[in-house]
């Protein structure tokens, strides 16, 4: 299994010195939210511009500062959903979501009280955020693991309400 944890390490920290889609986006047409845990001072932008027609992402960017964990899984979340309908990309936000609290007794992947621990959902491939698995290990670092992708649902929730306000 220590194979495993270091080719894993080696994602996270290769995802963290060179990480993918970093930028900016010009606002608008792109949404501009930001995030910031205060318990470790990890923040994050996430630019996402989503094409109203074909109800994708069709591009979507990071910024920010903070630790490996954090800054590793933005970049690897622009990699999962970028080009994909936001549909896809809600289901996706869900099963990282319920991957990075299958340990913690009784907390849906949305943080709510459930009797028994969500597993994620196999038909939604994970790839690379795989790596992050190991987070779960560490209470305090799920949120940083999840900061971006917290930030990622909320643009798409403004995104979504403003689509409807038309």
């Amino acid at each position: 299994m220590a194979g495993l944890e270091d080719l894993y390490r080696e994602i996270i920290l290769d995802h963290y010195r060179n990480p993918r889609n970093r930028g900016e986006l010009p606002v608008p047409p792109a949404r501009r939210v930001e995030g910031f845990n205060p318990l470790c001072g990890d923040e994050v932008v996430v630019f996402v511009d989503v094409d109203p027609a074909a109800g994708a992402v069709a591009d979507v960017r990071i910024a920010g500062q903070g630790c490996s964990i954090s800054q590793s899984s933005a970049s690897m979340m622009t990699g999962a959903v970028k080009g994909q309908t936001v549909e896809h990309v809600r289901e996706v936000i869900r099963a990282f979501k319920a991957m990075m609290s299958i340990h913690e007794q009784g907390l849906d992947g949305e943080g709510r009280q459930v009797d028994e621990p969500v597993l994620p959902d196999p038909a939604v491939p994970l790839g690379d955020l795989e790596a992050l698995r190991g987070v779960v290990k560490f209470p305090v670092r799920i949120k940083c693991a999840t900061l971006s992708w917290n930030t990622l649902a909320q643009a798409l929730d403004e995104a979504e309400a403003e689509a409807e306000a038309r």
